[in-house]
């Protein structure tokens, strides 16, 4: 019987565009406050309908980014590794995660100083393998040393559009061996990557990925994701799961969408070594 999950968010009280580090990004465009915290309250509340424990963060004057949860590190069993960001803007974010992971008892680990690794954004568990985004904000060292030091399979992705730069905007595993995802943001090597190893792979439309269909928030069979992506919603629903459209297109002002928002504190549904640790 797997136990309640668990997810971090942080409230968007000082959420802007304030600089340009990904395509999303136009400071000139900026961000409707009050609407953006409206989209982040429906997506908390839809979460917390589904009987997550929702945990969250003290919002930082300074951090527009510190949102984005799912970039403050890669969570495995009781242990939080620390991201290393490549742009120093977010990298400030990085103390503030390292205080809330220790307060509530986590072993907070980090990378080595000489490599970038951007949490849960660029990597994820389906079944036993950790997949993982390099090229953008990550490099295919780290992970390698991710995988030695949690003696983990990982097998990395190269990330060729520059739109697509988090593994987590165009992969999102929904079980052990079943993922969503959008081609086009792999070279034909990390396709093939993924086709020998995700049993089970459901292609995303390249409008409804722009949506940033592919960063969803899996809660048991229900996945939550950006609005307007019916294709999407058909598809999960053909395979067996429940479909929940929440708008953010505030935060996709910022390349972020329903997973950047969130970091799952227990395991993600489709992480193998969850269900082994439950097992034991």
């Amino acid at each position: 019987m797997s136990s309640q999950a668990r997810i971090l968010m942080c409230p968007p009280d000082h959420y802007g565009i304030e600089y340009e580090i990904n395509p999303w990004m136009n400071r000139s465009l900026g961000a409707v406050r009050a609407l953006a915290f409206r989209q982040w309250q429906q997506l908390h509340d839809t979460l917390v309908s589904l009987g997550v424990k929702v945990e969250t963060m003290v919002p930082q004057p300074g951090l527009p980014d510190l949102v984005f949860t799912a970039n403050a590190g890669l969570i495995f069993h009781n242990t939080f590794l620390s991201s290393r960001f490549r742009h120093e803007v977010r990298a400030k974010e990085s103390p503030h995660f390292d205080a809330w992971f220790a307060e509530h008892e986590f072993t907070v680990t980090h990378l080595p100083e000489t490599s970038f690794h951007e949490g849960a954004g660029d990597a994820l568990f389906c079944g036993d393998t950790l997949f993982a985004g390099y090229r953008t904000r990550s490099d295919a060292s780290a992970h390698q040393w991710v995988g030695k030091t949690f003696e983990v399979r990982v097998l990395p992705l190269e990330l060729v559009n520059p739109r697509f730069y988090h593994l987590d905007t165009c992969f999102c595993p929904i079980a052990p061996g079943e993922a969503i995802y959008f081609p086009d943001a792999f070279d034909t090597y990390g396709k093939r990557v993924l086709h020998t190893h995700v049993p089970k792979l459901i292609p995303v439309a390249e409008e409804e990925a722009f949506r940033f269909g592919c960063n969803a928030v899996v809660v048991g069979k229900t996945v939550v994701h950006n609005s307007r992506c019916p294709r999407l919603a058909e598809d999960l629903i053909r395979a067996g799961y429940r479909a929940i459209e929440v708008e953010l297109d505030e935060f996709l002002k910022a390349g972020g969408s329903a997973k950047c928002l969130t970091l799952r504190l227990d395991g993600e549904e489709a992480a193998g070594w969850k269900y082994s640790e439950q097992q034991s």
